[in-house]
């Protein structure tokens, strides 16, 4: 049985995650990573309050089979760039590096559709260069989601994502082909299809919206 780490447990595709992991027998223990350290009566679940700026405290903690990592955020939440650039950048590929030096297997990380290290945006080239680090670590397993628009309850609202959401549902029949990857996909599947490639050899590591949303199906 196995040990799973959970990096982002709250958010939309983290909490989904949780969830399905309780109830995935391959699973013994699930840690959860996070800032605060909330109440829990499930015995599978060990809470590891985490200081992220200080990371390198925590390689004890980081040990297990497959580490799932599901943290974002947006700039309006972290205004501050270098705070930002932390977050969507530093962070995960801090994560990842000790993983891999713990023998890791498995590292499932939650990019974006499109990501590109030579984009001129801040999130998808950020998204893009960690997929960069994450392919040069070279883990037995490698999963990288490449969302679009995520569909879910999310705690926080945001109105430009909740638009483009309604505009692509619309027009989500006409998107085909190469355009599918673009169709609003449910948060549930992204986290069901990361906990399938953990466990099966699909022989590949980035998977776009579409992919995604096959995978969910099997």
């Amino acid at each position: 049985m196995k040990t799973a780490l959970v990096f982002g447990s709250s958010g939309l595709v983290g909490n989904h995650l949780v969830k399905l992991l309780d109830k995935n027998t391959i699973y013994k223990k699930i840690k959860l990573f996070v800032r605060s350290s909330p109440e829990t009566k499930d015995s599978k679940i060990e809470i590891i309050k985490t200081d992220f700026n200080n990371l390198s405290n925590h390689k004890e903690d980081i040990n297990g089979d497959d580490c799932f990592f599901c943290i974002g955020t947006t700039k309006k939440n972290a205004p501050d760039k270098d705070e930002y650039r932390r977050i969507e950048y530093e962070i995960p590929v801090e994560i990842a590096k000790i993983a891999k030096s713990n023998s890791i297997n498995s590292f499932l990380y939650v990019s974006s559709g499109f990501a590109d290290p030579n984009s001129s945006g801040a999130y998808l080239k950020n998204k893009g260069e960690v997929e960069k680090e994450l392919i040069k670590l070279n883990f037995s397993t490698l999963g990288i989601m490449r969302p679009s628009f995520l569909v879910g309850n999310r705690k926080e609202k945001r109105p430009g994502e909740e638009i483009g959401i309604f505009f692509f549902k619309i027009f989500s029949p006409l998107l085909l082909g190469p355009l599918k990857k673009m169709k609003p996909i449910q948060s549930e599947k992204v986290a069901k299809v990361m906990i399938k490639i953990a466990n099966e050899n699909l022989g590949k590591s980035i998977f776009e919206s579409d992919e995604i949303t096959e995978l969910a199906l099997n």
